[in-house]
C-alpha cells in the first residue's frame, strides 16, 4: 500500500469503509502475529458488549462473536481490513485486538489466570499497541474489577481511553452525569486519555466519535513508527 493509498484510509470512515476479516485467535504469546500496523485493543468485563461494539463498528454483524455466556472470547482475536497481502509495503493501516473478557465468576481459577496473564503480557510487550479502549457498561459505571484493570494499565504505561457501553440503557440525563464522575475517577491516572467515549452499539450511537478517536491513534501509530 502506497502513502497516498494509506493516507486516504486514515480517516474514521476510511479505515473502516471495507469489510473486515479475522486473521488470528492467539491463546499464547508464541502465536502472536508479526509486529505490523499499529493495533488497538479492546478490554472489558465479560458480558460489557466487546463484540458488539466491533461488529458495530465495522459494520458487520458475524464479525466478532457474540454471546451471553460470559468468558466466550478466551484468545487475543484479530482483526484487519481485507485485501491486504501482508507483505511489508503492504500492510493495513490498523488492527482491532479483541481481549479476553475479566470479571467473570464461572470459569475454573485456572483458566481464569491463564486468561489473565495472556493479556497483560500482551498489554506490556507489544510495541505496535497505541492504544486500549475499556469499555464500561453505562448501568454499573467503574466497578472494583475496572479500577484494578486501570492500575495495571498504568504500571505498563500503555494509553487507554474509556468507553461507556450500552448507554440506551439508562435514561439520557445520567450520561452526562456518568461521563463527569468517570472522569473525576481518572483523572490522576497517567496513562488515561483525558475524554470519554458514550455508545451504544444496538443504537449505533458514538460509533462515529470512536472510529474517528482510533483514526488518530492509529495516525499517531504511524507517526512514532
Amino acid at each position: 500500500m502506497t502513502s497516498t493509498d494509506r493516507a486516504d484510509l486514515m480517516g474514521g470512515e476510511g479505515i473502516f469503509a471495507r469489510p473486515w476479516v479475522f486473521i488470528r485467535g492467539v491463546p499464547e504469546m508464541k502465536f502472536l502475529p508479526p509486529e505490523g500496523p499499529p493495533e488497538v485493543a479492546f478490554a472489558g468485563r465479560s458480558n460489557v458488549g466487546k463484540s458488539s461494539l466491533i461488529n458495530g463498528l465495522v459494520g458487520q454483524k458475524g464479525l466478532a462473536r457474540t454471546s451471553n455466556t460470559p468468558g466466550r472470547t478466551q484468545e487475543l482475536n484479530f482483526f484487519v481490513p481485507d485485501g491486504f497481502s501482508g507483505s511489508s509495503d503492504d500492510l493495513p493501516p490498523l488492527a482491532l485486538v479483541d481481549m479476553p473478557g475479566y470479571g467473570f465468576a464461572k470459569a475454573p481459577k485456572e483458566q481464569v489466570d491463564a486468561w489473565t496473564k495472556l493479556v497483560f503480557d500482551y498489554l506490556k510487550g507489544r510495541v505496535t499497541l497505541k492504544r486500549v479502549y475499556l469499555l464500561i457498561d453505562a448501568r454499573h459505571g467503574l466497578k472494583d474489577i475496572d479500577t484494578e484493570v486501570l492500575s495495571l494499565l498504568d504500571k505498563a504505561a500503555v494509553s487507554y481511553q474509556i468507553v461507556l457501553t450500552k448507554i440506551d440503557k439508562i435514561k439520557p440525563p445520567g450520561v452526562p452525569k456518568l461521563i463527569d464522575e468517570t472522569l473525576a475517577k481518572i483523572k490522576k491516572r497517567a496513562a488515561a486519555y483525558p475524554e470519554i467515549l458514550a455508545t451504544s452499539s444496538e443504537r449505533g450511537w458514538g460509533m462515529e466519535e470512536l472510529r474517528d478517536a482510533i483514526a488518530l491513534a492509529a495516525r499517531d501509530g504511524y507517526a512514532a513508527g
